[in-house]
């Protein structure tokens, strides 16, 4: 049943959930009885043994939590299988990284489609390439050029999307930048975002020299 503000319900959100992963993965009603049964029959072993019945709601809610926690985990691969491949992939799951990350999505393209996507948070700089390997490393390191140059002393990491060697799986990517190490202060975040976003718009008036230590972010001269 959909709320008052028009979202769906809770119950229609999990059988939204179970509908888009079966797509995918046949299996998972069945994969989903038996995380519920499976405790459920334990705790009716264990019941008769002990002759404590209370222990039968106890292996069904427990049953509950498994099956939602493997739901969770299958509707998650599924909506992977689901856009890999597709251009703007990798935004699409960059997206999910939260507000702590600016995402900006395909901030170069090249005439054969390959993707640089940018993101910025307290690691710096990273820079996500979607497409022909070989192709997209070039559009990746002309990119770090053109951005490096307007926040100079800010670590760049270049991340190329795939399944090959040195590449990372769209499935590992949200948890691979989480994982990166941080390398600038909360205001000097701020400053790199002024500075890149300020590239986009007026690339000609960007201010140049090093992110300042502060936490306050530096403002630009006025004219």
């Amino acid at each position: 049943m959909a709320r008052k503000d028009g979202k769906p319900g809770r119950l229609a959100q999990i059988r939204q959930t179970y509908q888009m992963t079966k797509q995918s993965d046949p299996r998972i009603g069945w994969i989903l009885l038996g995380c519920i049964l499976a405790p459920v029959a334990l705790a009716v072993l264990a019941s008769l043994l002990l002759k404590n019945w209370w222990l039968v709601p106890l292996g069904f809610t427990t049953g509950l939590l498994i099956a939602a926690i493997v739901l969770g985990r299958r509707a998650e691969r599924a909506a992977y299988s689901q856009i890999e491949g597709q251009p703007g992939a990798g935004a699409a799951v960059l997206n999910t990284l939260g507000k702590d990350w600016l995402v900006t999505p395909a901030v170069a393209v090249t005439k054969n489609q390959d993707i640089v996507h940018r993101v910025i948070g307290r690691p710096g700089v990273i820079l996500v390439g979607e497409g022909s390997s070989s192709r997209v490393a070039h559009a990746l390191r002309n990119e770090k050029q053109r951005e490096s140059r307007f926040v100079p002393d800010v670590e760049f990491t270049e991340i190329v999307l795939g399944d090959g060697e040195g590449q990372i799986p769209l499935t590992k990517l949200v948890k691979t930048v989480r994982k990166m190490p941080k390398t600038l202060t909360g205001g000097q975040v701020t400053e790199v975002r002024r500075r890149l976003e300020a590239l986009s718009n007026q690339p000609v008036a960007m201010p140049k020299g090093p992110i300042p230590k502060s936490t306050r972010a530096m403002r630009p001269p006025r004219r």
